[in-house]
């Protein structure tokens, strides 16, 4: 039941929810976005625009703390982005391009209230109507703030569904239980399938990272897991004149008619034709000439989670421990005890162990003087003699080495003299330090470059032994440090648009066909840069993204009470992968595989054959693997006939553009209802 909520039961001192209120809007089954950043307008807009709902958006009063040269308020940003939009859609629909009449998501839905608050606290959430809400989102940047938020939203009304961004993702987990809990102690006896209280807690960084991460190793690989399945998506050039490509499983999107011109530029949900197209059908593949394809590529079985490794290796390697010169001068001592021994053994005609042993004693200055041996043993014995003064400074260097070396392991590490190769990424806030760890896990070299030594993710980048540069990155050395010339790519991941935008500027002019990836919030901006770096630099790859529009998408859903497997970035748009019950759906119940895909909205990629008893609520995740034997085959069967008819029991894993999977549960929500 999506987006409809059951009257609320009558609590003591409040009136009914039907009631108008004054200085409260009547209308009830509105969402409800909270948040102080990029996200919290970006959220507003995916649910107003895409989703065509009515939605509160709530703010904090003054300018935003993560963009403070901007001159506009939170508020007057966000106006700024809802006007831009509704610009954006008016063009769509006078073009023709757009859903329009009955299709019209935004038909018959008022503009975003916007309301100023420092806080989320009672008297705010109530005047933004939150016990009529079908949803409350909480997107601050404080986990704390959202907690606190989530708490009090929960008593006030048990049966609203909670999307909370939390970086913390062991808390996060604890605090969907409690949450749900305290929704069914605050009312006792009704049925769960009428209590559509879920709480479902995301993370922004968690979203964008593997995005960000696949962009900086190959540019053009985006995975997607599903009940232990690996999706892999791959970008390719257009085939060359006679050149015939594998088409893969299925085509995905056909990228901009601009991406091969120096020229050209990223497309995105503005760029009209010339932009790229998410889920063309045969017949516009086939006359799509120049342009490239993003296809599904391959599907693998997703090996058992594992963690991060450390750069160096587990132990102390004994190079991090000694230095050069002192194990050069070991190697020496040891070799001169080594000939030592044989010199004693073919001029005395003594034993292998004696002659170690006797040799050994001299070195120590341990042995007696030998008088009345024969010359060349007193020979060895003062040689062995002057060995052993040698020893003794070699002995105390080590000490003070070890004891040096011990003392700077919990230091962070600087980058070592013969690294190439590597990845270049610049901040470890939050994002950052998410994309440090997808890197670590496939085993990429990173350097990290970081301003603040106080910084989120500084305490994992020295537990993990990843080389670390503190300094301000549009400093002239700073970059050098981390061994730009030799880097295989750049992430530039701070919230500062500028600092990105000059730290990819200056890594370019050193190494000019360095690979580029570049963390922008506004599509114009993006634009402007995709357009000038491709001109200067053609044969470099650069991509730019944002993570508020990466990420938005998946809050969105989950608002929507669903939850989406991942988002695949097509240029400046995203792809959305989610699993879908057939029953409720129209468009797909009761239609084969072929007649339910709509170019351009969805396409049926799998069906689960599972029993629905069976089933893995959650197909994102990896399923348990057992200690002996083979893993459990997955359910899912991907090589479908386009002639299968799909069953109201069936559950489907669908590929769906953000509009087409706004259409799929809105049509789902006005049945629910009348059942």
């Amino acid at each position: 039941m999506l987006g409809f909520v059951p009257p609320l039961p009558q609590q003591p001192g409040r009136p009914p929810a039907g009631r108008p209120q004054p200085g409260r809007p009547p209308s009830t089954g509105h969402m409800i976005v909270c948040g102080d950043d990029a996200l919290a307008r970006r959220l507003a807009v995916e649910l107003r625009f895409v989703y065509g709902e009515r939605v509160t958006l709530l703010l904090p009063p003054g300018r935003d703390a993560n963009s403070p040269e901007t001159p506009l308020t939170q508020r007057g940003r966000a106006a700024a982005l809802f006007g831009r939009m509704s610009a954006a859609m008016n063009r769509t629909a006078a073009n023709g391009n757009g859903s329009t009449g009955g299709n019209d998501t935004n038909a018959g839905v008022e503009a975003v209230r916007i309301m100023e608050a420092p806080e989320p606290s009672d008297d705010v959430l109530e005047e933004a109507g939150v016990d009529r809400a079908a949803a409350l989102a909480l997107v601050y940047d404080d986990d704390e703030r959202n907690i606190r938020a989530a708490l009090t939203a929960r008593r006030l009304n048990p049966r609203l569904r909670l999307v909370i961004r939390l970086y913390n993702r062991k808390l996060g987990q604890h605090l969907e239980e409690l949450l749900d809990q305290a929704a069914a102690v605050a009312m006792p006896g009704i049925d769960p399938a009428l209590l559509d209280a879920s709480t479902t807690v995301l993370s922004d960084a968690d979203t964008a990272a593997p995005a960000l991460a696949a962009t900086a190793l190959t540019g053009s690989s985006k995975v997607i897991q599903a009940e232990g399945l690996l999706l892999r998506a791959a970008e390719r050039p257009p085939p060359r004149p006679g050149e015939t490509l594998d088409p893969g499983l299925c085509t995905l999107a056909l990228l901009s008619s601009t991406t091969n011109d120096p020229a050209g530029s990223e497309g995105s949900d503005s760029s009209g034709a010339e932009g790229p197209q998410l889920l063309p059908d045969e017949q516009t593949v086939a006359a799509a000439e120049g342009r490239g394809t993003v296809v599904l590529e391959a599907i693998s079985r997703a090996a058992p989670d594992r963690p991060a490794t450390r750069m160096g290796g587990r132990g102390a390697p004994l190079a991090q421990v000694f230095s050069r010169r002192l194990r050069w001068s070991a190697l020496g001592v040891a070799v001169a005890a080594v000939a030592l021994v044989i010199a004693s053994i073919l001029t005395t005609e003594d034993s292998l162990l004696h002659s170690s042993y006797l040799t050994l004693l001299d070195l120590l200055g341990m042995n007696d003087p030998a008088e009345d041996a024969p010359a060349a043993r007193q020979i060895i014995q003062l040689l062995s003699g002057v060995a052993g003064l040698l020893l003794l400074p070699l002995l105390i260097a080590a000490v003070l080495e070890a004891f040096g070396t011990l003392r700077t392991a919990s230091s962070l590490r600087r980058p070592p003299r013969g690294l190439s190769g590597h990845v270049v990424l610049l901040g470890l806030g939050k994002i950052g330090t998410r994309v440090l760890v997808r890197l670590r896990e496939l085993d990429i070299p990173v350097v990290v470059v970081e301003e603040d030594p106080e910084a989120r993710g500084i305490p994992l980048a020295r537990s993990m032994h990843v080389p670390t540069v503190l300094g301000d990155v549009t400093q002239e050395g700073v970059l050098e440090a981390a061994k730009i010339r030799r880097a295989h790519a750049l992430l530039a991941l701070t919230s500062i648009d500028t600092t990105n935008l000059e730290a990819t500027l200056y890594a370019r002019s050193v190494k000019p066909d360095l690979r580029v990836a570049l963390r922008l919030y506004d599509d114009e901006f993006a634009t402007a840069v995709y357009r000038t770096l491709r001109t200067a630099h053609p044969q470099a790859l650069t991509r730019s993204r944002s993570v508020s529009h990466l990420a938005a998408p998946s809050f969105a859903v989950a608002m929507m009470g669903r939850q989406i497997l991942g988002a695949v970035p097509v240029e400046r748009k995203v792809m959305l992968f989610a699993a879908l019950e057939v029953a409720g759906h129209p468009q797909l119940e009761g239609r084969t595989v072929e007649q339910a895909f709509q170019a351009s909205s969805w396409r049926v990629l799998a069906i689960d054959a599972t029993p629905p008893a069976d089933r893995n609520p959650d197909l994102a995740a990896v399923p348990p693997y057992p200690p002996q034997g083979p893993p459990t085959p997955s359910g899912l069967v991907w090589d479908l006939h386009p002639g299968y008819m799909l069953r109201a029991q069936d559950r489907v894993v669908i590929a769906a553009t953000r509009r087409g999977l706004a259409e799929l549960l809105r049509r789902q929500r006005t049945v629910a209802p009348q059942q």
